[in-house]
């Protein structure tokens, strides 16, 4: 009796991928179902893949065709199923040799178009993680997908063009030959940005506060009147990041190919990631989430910035959904069929006006808003919010003898190579710990290097007494003054930069 066609592919699920069994059978009829909680794009697979299938040269099945995607009560979305679907109807027909296995050694991917060709699909970085972790043996994906899928060493990887080059190639007819693997992938990152500090006039204290911030990864937040050049400098703050190590290069890449925002032409992201949504956006836009969870603003700019322009004019409810993936550094995304998780280990960097018209306080232009105005402007973002921001700068306007003056400001080449030195000091601190920066310092891991001497505790004892400082709001004062010495190569955290450090808390009203 002959058996139904059983074949391997991978579901994404979150950033993980899931082991999915194609099972394919024919009978009396004249349909064509697919069944296992397939999406939309899967069900219209019956036709591209009817298509592709007469197109390439093969004679599709006649009779009732039932195509059965396992396990039967985990979703599946996107068009990646084609091709292993194709594959299941050519081994059922006899068309293929018919190599029935009970366990996932070829997992196929791709999408099919009409004339047999293979499309590029997302996800398949995760893919390939999730092939390597089954003990897969061989990978065949779309051309254009290859690249990606050789950055995770263990499966054969095989770049396919069509249908029919499949076919020959499972039929030992024409054999592909597997891309060679990118193990020991090395890339330059070229800083890919209109804006360097040289070009920024004054605001000197500022650059300074962001340079910290660039070293340590540590939130930012920078208030002043309009013009006063917030936005430029948040905008010139990626011309300091360091580059991406490999491994954080290839977190960030998982996000972007399951997201499908990978550049075409770029199978790595080589640049931090610097994200600016619009005021406008929903929480589900900024955290993630949907139908089919995605990952959202804050897991797009892991290991990079999020940059939040405005920042009283998001919603307040909005905002408050950042305060877990700030403190956790992870977003998890829970719907009734189950709960996802996507990293968010970003900087926040926002700028705000100090009111409504945006001259509260300025020696220069009178500022035209009630005391109410001012309240219920400020009121947009809450306290525990404010706790989780680091460095608080004001950023005055900038004065005309400034502005005409000649001389020329400290490149970001020359910042960029003080901050990649504490960057450096950081990893090699916590290469046991599986963190990269000060500000993912446990508590724990600020008791082991984060001790201060007798001087540094009174001045910080008094700051938390005379500011009302939360215990949270302590520990990160910590971290900074780490930060700032590890800018000076300190091995130990002196009283002077605590001292900095406390400068850039926000004064108590």
């Amino acid at each position: 009796m002959a058996r139904a066609s059983k074949i391997f592919s991978l579901a994404v699920i979150g950033l993980d991928a899931k082991p999915i069994e194609i099972e394919s059978d024919t009978c009396g009829g004249n349909k064509f179902l697919i069944v296992g909680l397939p999406d939309t794009a899967i069900q219209e697979a019956k036709e591209r893949v009817r298509s592709a299938v007469k197109n390439s040269g093969f004679n599709f099945p006649r009779g009732k065709i039932t195509v059965n995607l396992a396990p039967a009560d985990l979703k599946k979305q996107g068009p990646s199923f084609d091709l292993p679907i194709a594959v299941s109807l050519l081994r059922r027909t006899g068309q293929l040799p018919d190599t029935f296995s009970q366990e996932p050694k070829e997992i196929f991917i791709g999408e099919l178009a009409l004339d047999g060709k293979l499309r590029p699909v997302n996800g398949v970085l995760a893919m390939a993680v999730g092939a390597k972790a089954l003990g897969v043996e061989s990978l065949y994906v779309p051309a254009q997908n290859a690249a990606e899928a050789c950055l995770v060493p263990g499966p054969k990887v095989f770049a396919l063009e069509s249908l029919e080059q499949l076919v020959k190639h499972l039929s030992s007819e024409k054999l592909i030959e597997p891309q060679e693997p990118r193990s020991n992938l090395k890339y330059e990152a070229l800083i890919k940005t209109d804006y360097d500090f040289a070009h920024i006039k004054g605001q000197e204290h500022v650059k300074r506060a962001l340079e910290i911030a660039a070293a340590g990864a540590h939130n930012v937040l920078m208030s002043g009147p309009p013009g006063s050049g917030k936005t430029m400098l948040a905008r010139a703050l990626p011309s300091i990041l360091p580059d991406l190590m490999l491994e954080e290069a290839l977190e960030v890449t998982k996000i972007y190919s399951v997201a499908g925002q990978l550049p075409p032409g770029e199978p790595l992201v080589a640049l931090r990631p610097f994200r600016s949504p619009h005021h406008t956006a929903s929480g589900v836009s900024l955290v993630g989430g949907g139908t089919w969870p995605r990952p959202g603003e804050i897991s797009l700019a892991h290991r990079g910035v999020l940059f939040l322009d405005e920042l009283p004019e998001f919603t307040r409810q909005v905002l408050d959904t950042l305060r877990q993936p700030m403190e956790d550094g992870m977003v998890t995304v829970s719907r009734a069929a189950g709960s996802l998780q996507f990293p968010a280990k970003f900087m926040l960097v926002a700028a705000r006006n100090p009111c409504p018209c945006g001259y509260a306080n300025d020696p220069y232009t009178n500022c035209t808003c009630s005391s109410n105005q001012i309240v219920g402007y400020n009121k947009k973002i809450s306290g525990p919010l404010l706790d989780r921001i680091d460095l608080h700068i004001e950023v005055p306007k900038i004065k005309f003898e400034k502005l005409e003056s000649g001389e020329t400001a400290e490149s970001s080449k020359r910042i960029r190579g003080r901050v990649g030195a504490a960057r450096r000091i950081q990893e090699d601190k916590f290469k046991d710990h599986k963190i990269f920066t000060n500000s993912e310092m446990s508590n724990q891991l600020i008791k082991k290097f984060c001790s201060i001497d007798q001087e540094s505790q009174n001045l910080l004892r008094q700051a938390v007494e005379q500011l009302r400082l939360s215990a949270r709001a302590y520990f990160r004062l910590l971290k900074l003054g780490r930060t700032i010495a590890d800018l000076e190569a300190s091995e130990n955290i002196m009283s002077k930069h605590i001292a900095e450090a406390l400068q850039y808390r926000p004064r108590v009203e």
